[in-house]
């Protein structure tokens, strides 16, 4: 049986769910490096450093996979590593071209795992593994991979533009499982064709050059609230989201509570904005690939992102105060 728990339960497992705290460090780093390249025209906060060139903006990001996952199943971790990036570039508008690994191997059997996961998933999304690093005999197995993208400099999808009076989208493809190795992980990706996520993966880039959405993020590993709350702090906004409305699957089919499920990392799912004109034409697109797509909310110039549910309305996260990047020094 799942359990509903009240609106500040949910707030309440939002921030303190170790997927959003991790981040927490994320504001000294950006702090502590001083950025002076004028062909750099975004960075930190964003999915992807936009780098431009020519009409073009080169989109470089870089993501790795949290130990305990790679200590549970190599394999899953393996094809993580390669989803996570590619979402990163596509959250963007982008299209991902190639990946670099950094590998570091502790277990020859771990290593055989992962770099099945890691084939399995960049034939399947069409991007190519094309170098990297090897260190074969470290006391522990870990990987990282970086990736280069490319998008129409003047279509790029930015964290940071979000503005009052827009319209939060979530979209989230439901036809999945809980993945049986990650209780937090909704697998939406492994059974489905190459053709089929694509698919997925391509209409963030048409969306983009349509100018139909005003900001955007995939959503990973703090959830769908938390990521929609690294948006709003870059884009130094607050929203009102309806707890309600965020889409979900049949939660007692997979014995999910709502709170389990707004932290889960879906196998694929982004985090929109768009003007109240779009929204219609956004949805429609989505669902044509397989995608739920529901409006949540509206961004305001509050610096705090609310819930509201049938019992109350509570406050997530304040980034006045704090945030979830800590991006203002304290």
């Amino acid at each position: 049986m799942v359990i509903s728990h009240s609106t500040a339960k949910i707030a309440e497992a939002v921030r303190e769910y170790e997927g959003v705290k991790r981040k927490h460090d994320i504001g000294g780093m950006v702090r502590a490096f001083q950025i002076d390249a004028p062909q750099v025209v975004a960075s930190f906060g964003e999915d992807a450093a936009v780098i431009k060139q020519d009409q073009n903006a080169l989109l470089l990001a870089a993501d790795g996979i949290w130990s305990r996952l790679m200590e549970v199943d190599p394999y899953w971790s393996g094809y993580c590593a390669v989803l996570v990036n590619i979402h990163d570039i596509a959250a963007m508008g982008g299209r991902p071209l190639a990946m670099v690994d950094v590998f570091s191997i502790a277990d020859r059997t771990i290593c055989d795992q992962v770099i099945r996961g890691m084939r399995d998933a960049s034939l399947q999304f069409g991007v190519p593994i094309v170098g990297g690093h090897l260190h074969p005999d470290t006391p522990y197995s870990v990987i990282d991979l970086s990736i280069l993208g490319i998008a129409r400099l003047d279509s790029v999808i930015y964290s940071h533009t979000a503005a009052p009076g827009d319209h939060v989208i979530v979209a989230i493809d439901l036809d999945g499982r809980v993945h049986p190795s990650c209780a937090l992980n909704w697998d939406s990706v492994t059974m489905k064709t190459g053709a089929y996520v694509r698919a997925q993966i391509s209409l963030l880039q048409e969306l983009a050059e349509a100018h139909l959405v005003t900001a955007g993020k995939d959503i990973s590993n703090p959830g769908v609230i938390g990521s929609l709350g690294m948006m709003l702090e870059v884009s130094g906004m607050g929203a009102e989201i309806r707890v309600d409305a965020i889409p979900r699957p049949d939660l007692e089919k997979f014995n999910l509570s709502f709170e389990h499920w707004v932290r889960m990392y879906p196998g694929m799912g982004f985090v929109l904005t768009a003007r109240p004109e779009h929204i219609e034409e956004v949805c429609r697109r989505f669902s044509a690939v397989g995608m739920t797509a529901c409006v949540i909310g509206e961004v305001n110039a509050s610096s705090s992102l609310t819930l509201t549910g049938a019992d109350e309305t509570v406050t997530v996260f304040d980034f006045a105060a704090d945030g979830i990047m800590r991006l203002t020094s304290q």
